[in-house]
């Protein structure tokens, strides 16, 4: 069967303490259920902030109330509606600055032990995200004699990924290790085609995720996946493409969205245009510049155009309702009424039903962003793109 994932969600509180600090209080873990179910229509769900002592107190309680219902091969269901899947986002000490990674687990008793090893090298263990005194190849250690599965994440981003500010090339940060890194997730700027220019990560299985800090952001990229049941074990056999389980397609935004797409200058606002990668701003002559995902690819690819392995899934891009012109947050929840989830809106609704609910214009833009015939101005420098009405 094919199910709706984003395995890269984060908590704003539990118990009623921080868990992310950037992240909205509105990320609880009964709220992400909910929106996950009623407004996205998700059927897998990762949790990256499970580390968090407070975190695990409120899963526990669920798990005795039996909100949450274990599964034997791995993750915990909702109402029999959504699987969650338990990790923890973690920053490792790297070559020239820091990653971030996400390690996944199958069962919470492992978590709850991963916590344990992990605040050793932690400075506060309640928060998202914290700095490791680990590179990560030690903490790919850890997590593997936890039984549990290391995830490069959002690997392209300028700040605190492995390609984006760390190395030329994966190898160098996990040396032998590399091929048991099985997958790598993307981030918000980059797709199919950007990452297989570089040769390494021809046999990596990518994973599009949304690295959401509010309720709205989830599902702003997700993966579908065909496997014979949702729990963590054939989660991990479809990174792997093993035994009928695999990534049937990734979703995520035209990276021309992303905020990291292009070259951003600070000391004059420029964003790079040009199809050559830009290290320098041309205007003002400025070298400290936030390099971006475009750019930074173009410097290290192994050739120009992309290269993609036997059974790469496609990439579907798409552009989430927030980012079409003549929609806010009312329409949004009158399109969610009358059609059930985002992703039924933005991909399947007939252009008659729509303009009967929004009108010809807004249909009209959503139907030209499905067929990718929107006009986008690029994002850079934390500054998503936009799409031009």
């Amino acid at each position: 069967m094919e199910y709706f994932a984003d395995l890269h969600v984060h908590i704003g509180q539990a118990k009623n303490q921080p868990i992310k600090i950037t992240a909205s209080r509105r990320l609880t873990l009964d709220n992400i259920y909910d929106y996950c179910i009623n407004k996205k229509g998700l059927d897998i769900v990762g949790i990256i902030d499970c580390a968090s002592p407070f975190v695990l107190e409120e899963l526990r309680e669920q798990f005795n109330e039996e909100k949450l219902v274990p599964l034997s091969g791995g993750g915990a269901r909702y109402k029999d509606k959504l699987t969650v899947i338990f990790g923890a986002e973690i920053e490792t000490e790297e070559l020239r600055g820091v990653a971030h990674s996400i390690a996944f687990f199958p069962f919470l008793e492992q978590i709850k032990d991963f916590s344990s090893v992990i605040s050793e090298y932690i400075t506060n263990i309640n928060l998202s995200s914290q700095k490791a005194r680990l590179s990560a190849k030690d903490l790919f250690k850890i997590v593997r004699n936890l039984d549990g599965v290391l995830i490069p994440a959002h690997v392209f981003t300028p700040f605190k990924s492995f390609y984006g500010s760390c190395y030329d090339r994966l190898a160098d940060a996990f040396e032998d290790d590399l091929d048991k890194i099985i997958s790598v997730e993307l981030g918000l700027s980059a797709d199919t085609d950007f990452a297989d220019t570089i040769s390494e990560l021809r046999e990596k299985t990518f994973l599009t995720n949304s690295d959401a800090h509010s309720l709205e952001k989830i599902a702003r990229e997700y993966n579908k996946l065909h496997l014979q049941f949702p729990d963590f074990e054939h989660l991990v056999l479809a990174l792997k493409g093993h035994n009928g389980n695999y990534i049937a397609a990734n979703y995520g935004l035209d990276p021309k969205l992303g905020k990291y797409h292009r070259t951003f200058c600070p000391a004059c606002n420029y964003v790079a245009k040009d199809i050559s990668p830009i290290t320098k701003c041309p205007f003002c002559n400025n070298e400290d510049v936030t390099l971006g995902v475009f750019d930074r690819i173009a410097l290290i690819a192994d050739h120009k155009t992309p290269i993609h392995p036997s059974g790469r899934p496609l990439y579907q891009y798409q552009v989430p309702l927030e980012f079409i012109p003549g929609i806010g947050k009312k329409t949004i929840e009158k399109l969610i009424l009358h059609f059930g989830t985002e992703m039924n809106v933005i991909h399947n609704v007939e252009k008659t039903e729509l303009t009967e609910v929004v009108g010809e214009r807004v249909a009209e833009n959503i139907v030209l962003a499905r067929e990718g015939k929107l006009n986008i101005e690029v994002g850079g420098g934390g500054i998503y793109g936009r799409v031009l009405d």
